[in-house]
């Protein structure tokens, strides 16, 4: 069955979360919609929608009239498996002594590695991208270094690959949260899948808002592998929330939006330890002063 997408941009948060609701009751309805900020910086919006059959690109062009959209670019998905596709593409990483695979490639984890199964069918934070490999790196040197942490935070956890990586390394109280019910969920499926059921404590929250996050703090360490904005947003919380000279590692910053971030956490009492720059994105390790 083909597949159809129907994609549009907006500056506007507000309109296109309108957008987006009003897409949904378009004829023929779209099987999903989903209204996501661009990552390239540009402060637009992007709404799209998917269609098993051809979408009605008068009633389109009627809601970029009405929304103040650009003009909807309509396009029909070649038919892929893409699970296989993703298995093709997409080999094991190797992040120091962390090793991320998929259970097709179980017979190539080296003896020496501490293993991190993630299946190809969850791609988003398998270690492949800049952002997860940055803070992979981060927390190896921190292992190197001889961290020990009492508590861990990691906040917009998708996949859960930071906490697991850190689950591997120390049995302490780890928490895991995403604003995602979803991800939650498949952060629990990968934690069993890993054998570390109980190991960490997976809750849907928006940042900090949850009890268990607040029954752990102060942490030792914060993963945040976010976007901009909600890091900056997220500033005056995270910093209150870790220990002082506890450790921050942070990454969904491109490269150009990096200085902006290290100075708003300046401002809330860290200083920047390292960072580090795959392709576009940039991982900021930080630490929290300590009092005088």
């Amino acid at each position: 069955m083909p597949t159809y997408t129907a994609l549009t941009t907006l500056s506007d948060k507000a309109q296109a979360e309108a957008l987006g609701e009003a897409m949904e009751r378009l004829d023929p309805a779209p099987t999903g919609v989903g209204v996501f900020e661009m990552e390239d910086g540009s402060g637009l919006w992007e709404v799209g929608g998917y269609f098993t059959e051809p979408p009605d690109e008068v009633a389109l062009a009627l809601l970029v009239g009405a929304f103040s959209a650009r003009p909807f670019v309509v396009s029909e998905l070649p038919e892929t498996d893409w699970v296989a596709h993703v298995r093709r593409e997409l080999a094991p990483v190797r992040a120091g002594r962390f090793y991320v695979y998929g259970s097709h490639d179980a017979d190539k984890v080296p003896e020496d590695a501490v293993p991190l199964l993630i299946e190809a069918a969850m791609a988003f934070g398998t270690g492949h991208h800049g952002t997860t490999l940055g803070c992979l790196n981060a927390l190896d040197r921190l292992v190197e270094d001889g961290f020990e942490p009492r508590s861990i935070a990691d906040i917009g956890c998708g996949t859960a690959v930071l906490a697991m990586a850190a689950a591997r390394i120390w049995p302490v109280d780890i928490v895991a949260s995403d604003i995602d019910s979803v991800a939650v969920e498949v952060a629990e499926a990968n934690l069993a899948a890993n054998g570390l059921s109980g190991a960490v404590r997976c809750v849907e929250a928006a940042g900090f808002d949850h009890p268990h996050l607040a029954e752990h703090a102060p942490y030792d360490l914060i993963f945040a592998n976010i976007l901009k904005g909600p890091l900056v947003a997220l500033a005056p919380d995270l910093c209150a929330r870790l220990r002082p000279g506890g450790h921050a590692i942070l990454s969904g910053i491109l490269n150009e939006q990096a200085d902006e971030v290290i100075a708003v956490y300046a401002h809330n009492g860290t200083n920047l330890v390292q960072i580090d720059r795959i392709g576009d994105w940039s991982t900021l390790h930080l630490r929290k002063k300590t009092a005088i």
